[in-house]
């Protein structure tokens, strides 16, 4: 392994992936590290189920062969389930509003935000903390001013920072907007609501996402052309709310770890070792190595910065 990559990170299991790959015995569940910033006692990476990448799949075939798939029969639903290593993660996609309503809703008149909270009082009752995630979400250069950044950017950078030798050998898509970064763009985003507020939110904005997205999700009527669009069809979609899960788990671990709330004030070290654990799941996941993520690194100022004026 390369010297500049985690010099704290000493070994990494080998051959991990549920989906793709052979399972190893359980005495290799632990990283073995010499720095507090990863997750030793807890051992986050051998309680945690392994993350998806969209490109590890050619088909939505493929997909169910790895996720069960099944539709309730009044089509209201669909539920989702996913083991991995002894995990069992389930979720369950329900009719709702989408993205695209509360963002008509908020351009709207008074009447619009008054039926959307009668419909939606969950929105309602958590109003703040959904405008401070929008905001993280979202680069907002009219307010932030030039240089503003949002979860997308900690979800570049991570990719940026996989290690040269490992950049080599993975493949054009495996680098594209619909391999790496499409899943560091859930797990980071999902671990961060989570930590800060609650899974429950993190699972609102979620399905919220997808709903606005493709909302035959719900139902499975798709047609043949969203079937062979693996890139943006429900191959896309269904892994994305599976990984999402994956983000939740990891969020809890880390809002215990560090002691995170509301309130907590966020320092440039802080968020650098929240996304170092990150990396950390993500190269027992993937096999991959990662240069670490530092205290004075721009991204990290900026987006500190950000998250103490807002949340």
């Amino acid at each position: 392994m390369h010297k500049l990559i985690f010099p704290f990170l000493l070994f990494v299991i080998a051959s991990l992936s549920c989906g793709q790959h052979e399972n190893v015995s359980d005495n290799t569940d632990s990283i073995a590290v010499e720095s507090g910033t990863l997750l030793m006692s807890i051992k986050v990476n051998s309680n945690q189920g392994e993350a998806l990448l969209l490109t590890q799949f050619k088909s939505l075939e493929e997909l169910k062969s790895v996720i069960q798939i099944k539709y309730l029969e009044d089509s209201s639903g669909v539920c989702l389930t996913y083991s991995c290593r002894g995990v069992q993660v389930t979720h369950e996609l329900k009719s709702g509003f989408g993205q695209n309503d509360f963002s008509r809703a908020a351009n709207g008149n008074f009447w619009d935000k008054l039926w959307l909270g009668i419909r939606c009082p969950y929105a309602v009752l958590n109003k703040k903390a959904l405008k401070t995630i929008e905001y993280l979400g979202r680069r907002k250069y009219e307010i932030f001013g030039h240089g503003d950044v949002a979860f997308y950017d900690l979800a570049e950078s991570m990719v940026h920072h996989i290690s040269d030798e490992d950049k080599v050998k993975l493949s054009e898509k495996d680098l594209s907007e619909k391999g790496y970064l499409n899943t560091f763009n859930h797990i980071i985003p999902q671990a961060m609501m989570t930590s800060i507020y609650s899974e429950a939110l993190a699972d609102f904005v979620g399905d919220a996402h997808e709903r606005s997205a493709m909302p035959e999700l719900i139902t499975g009527n798709f047609t043949s052309m969203e079937i062979a669009d693996v890139e943006f069809g429900p191959v896309d979609n269904y892994l994305d709310l599976i990984n999402n899960e994956w983000g939740q788990k990891l969020g809890k671990v880390l809002c215990e770890k560090y002691h995170i709330n509301q309130r907590t004030f966020w320092t440039p070290q802080l968020l650098s070792d929240f996304l170092n654990d990150i990396q950390s799941y993500h190269s027992w996941v993937f096999q991959i190595a990662f240069k670490p993520f530092t205290s004075d690194e721009e991204i990290v100022v900026r987006f500190v910065s950000k998250m103490n004026k807002v949340i």
